[in-house]
C-alpha cells in the first residue's frame, strides 16, 4: 500500500484507498526508474504516462545501470499493453491489477496561454500534460520524486504527491539496541543465571538491550527469539584481528557479525563509526581463522561516475582498485594491527594472494550464485531496493550478507534517506530471526573526526 504525501490539506483518499471519484495519477519519469512496477500500484484509478516521460525513458534505456534496466522494463511493459483486446493506449487499457493505463500526447495545438511555464524542458512539458487534463475536468494527481516539480505543481493548484512505495522512514528506523532501567537484582540475576525474562514487551529478533540500574550496575544482552529471553553476548577471548569494540554499539555489532545463524546484518551510522572496519575484521576472523566461509566478497556501488567502471583505464581489477581504496585502507590497517607497524603492506599482499578476498562491482553480481561466502556491501545507501533484493538473492547456502552505509550521505540522485535500499531493508527484515541490525552513533575514527561529525 502506498501512503501519499500531498500538498493539499483536504485531499481525497488516494493510492490503495477507496475514494468516491476516480483519480488520474500522472506519473513522473523518476518514479518509474525508481520502481519499474509503479504503474500497477494505483488501484481503481487512471494512470497517465505523458509523451515527455516516454521520451525520457527512451533516452535512459541505453544506460547499463539500474536506471536503464528499469527504463527498458517500463517501456516493454507499456508496449505489451497494446496486445490486449482493448489495446488502445490513447483511450486507456485496463490491467489486471486495477488501474486504467493511458498515454497522453501533449500536442502543440492543445497548449494554452494559461500555462505559466516555458516548455523548454521535460519537467515543464510533463506538468503541461497534467495541467491540460485538469482543465478537462479530471481529478489530477501528479506523482513525482522531484521536490521542485511538486512545488511547481502546487503553484499551479495541481495536487502532487511523493511516491511512497518502497519507502521506510529513516527517522523512525529500528535501532537494534534499546536502553532499559531495571532493578539491580535483575542485573545480578542475569549474571548469575545467564538469562533474564523480558522486562519489556515488543522485542524484535536479535535485538540488544543495555540494562542499567540506579546503583550504576549494567549489563548488555541479546533477545533470543527461540527462548523468548534475554541472553548474554558471545564471549570474545581475544581481539579480532587487532580490533576491540570501543563502545556498546560496536560490541553488539561484533556479536551480530560473529553469529553464524544470523545471515543478514545491516550496520548504519555516520562516517567513522567503524561499520566497514568491524565487518572486515569479523570477516577475516571467520574466513582465515575459523574457516567458516570460503572467502570474503566485498562490493561497493560505483556511483560517482554514474554508469560503469569502463571510463577508467586498465583491467577490471585495475579499475576497481581506485573505487575499493577505502577497503584496501581498512585491510592494511587490520594487517598492521596483527603483524606490527610497518608490516601491514606485506601481510595484505599475502592475504590478497590467498584468493580468499574478492573485490567486485555491484554491476557484476547480478546472475551469480554465491554459496558459503562472507559478503560485504559497502555504501549500500546508494543502492535501490531492487538492487538490494538482487544482491541478497545471490546468497547461496551458508552465505552471510553484511550491508553497511549512511542513509544521510547519498550520491544517487534518485534516492533519499527514506527510499534507499539500506533503509528499506531494515524496515522489511526487522522481524525476521535470521536478521540483525545495529545503528552506530559514536564516531571512533579520531577526536578530530568526532568533533567534525558533531559541529559541521
Amino acid at each position: 500500500m502506498i501512503v501519499a504525501q500531498t500538498n493539499r490539506k483536504n485531499t481525497q483518499p488516494t493510492l490503495g484507498e477507496k475514494s468516491v471519484s476516480r483519480k488520474t495519477f500522472v506519473i513522473d519519469t523518476n518514479v518509474l526508474v525508481h520502481d519499474a512496477t509503479a504503474i500497477k500500484k494505483f488501484k481503481e484509478n487512471d494512470v497517465v504516462i505523458t509523451l515527455s516521460v516516454l521520451e525520457e525513458l527512451d533516452g535512459l534505456k541505453r544506460h547499463a545501470d539500474e536506471v536503464g534496466k528499469n527504463a527498458r522494463e517500463v517501456l516493454r511493459y507499456i508496449d505489451s499493453l497494446k496486445m490486449q483486446a482493448s489495446g488502445d493506449l490513447h483511450t486507456g487499457v485496463m490491467i489486471p491489477e486495477g488501474p486504467k493505463v493511458r498515454i497522453h500526447l501533449d500536442a502543440r495545438s492543445e497548449r494554452t496561454d494559461r500555462f505559466p511555464l516555458p516548455l523548454d524542458r521535460h519537467s515543464n512539458r510533463f506538468l503541461l500534460s497534467a495541467f491540460l487534463l485538469q482543465e478537462r475536468g479530471e481529478s489530477v494527481v501528479i506523482v513525482s520524486k522531484d521536490f521542485v516539480t511538486r512545488v511547481k505543481a502546487e503553484a499551479m493548484d495541481l495536487e502532487s504527491e511523493d511516491y511512497e512505495s518502497l519507502k521506510t522512514s529513516y527517522e523512525e528506523m529500528y535501532r537494534g539496541l534499546r536502553k532499559i532501567e531495571v532493578q539491580k537484582k535483575d542485573i545480578d540475576l542475569f549474571y548469575k543465571d545467564g538469562v533474564l525474562p523480558l522486562p519489556e514487551t515488543g522485542f524484535r529478533p536479535n535485538e540488544y538491550a543495555l540494562l542499567t540500574s540506579l546503583e550504576n550496575s549494567s549489563a548488555v544482552c541479546k533477545y533470543s527469539e527461540k527462548t523468548k529471553k534475554l541472553e548474554p553476548l558471545l564471549q570474545i577471548t581475544r581481539d579480532i584481528w587487532g580490533i576491540q569494540p570501543l563502545n556498546i554499539e560496536q560490541r553488539c555489532a561484533i556479536d551480530l557479525l560473529l553469529r553464524d545463524d544470523i545471515h543478514l546484518v545491516t550496520l548504519i551510522g555516520p562516517a567513522g563509526t567503524g561499520k566497514t572496519l568491524l565487518a572486515l575484521a569479523c570477516g577475516m576472523r571467520k574466513v582465515f581463522d575459523d574457516n567458516i566461509y570460503s572467502r570474503i566478497l566485498i562490493s561497493r556501488p560505483i556511483v560517482p561516475l554514474g554508469k560503469d567502471i569502463g571510463y577508467l583505464p586498465g583491467t577490471k581489477e585495475e579499475k576497481l582498485y581506485h573505487w575499493m581504496q577505502p577497503i584496501y585502507d581498512n585491510l592494511e590497517f587490520l594487517c598492521s594491527t596483527t603483524s606490527g607497524e610497518g608490516n601491514g603492506a606485506a601481510s595484505l599482499e599475502f592475504i590478497m594472494e590467498s584468493k580468499k578476498i574478492e573485490m567486485e562491482a555491484v554491476t557484476y553480481i547480478r546472475g551469480r550464485s554465491l554459496p558459503k561466502v562472507y559478503m560485504i556491501i559497502d555504501e549500500a545507501q546508494n543502492l535501490t531496493p531492487h538492487e538490494i533484493k538482487t544482491i541478497i538473492s545471490r546468497a547461496g547456502k551458508g552465505t552471510k550478507v553484511i550491508l553497511t552505509g549512511d542513509p544521510t550521505q547519498i550520491d544517487n540522485p534518485y534516492l533519499d534517506k527514506d527510499s534507499n535500499g539500506l533503509t528499506y531493508t531494515v524496515g522489511k527484515f526487522k522481524n525476521h530471526r535470521i536478521y540483525g541490525h545495529m545503528f552506530l552513533e559514536k564516531t571512533e575514527r579520531s577526536e578530530l573526526a568526532s568533533i567534525a561529525a558533531d559541529i559541521l
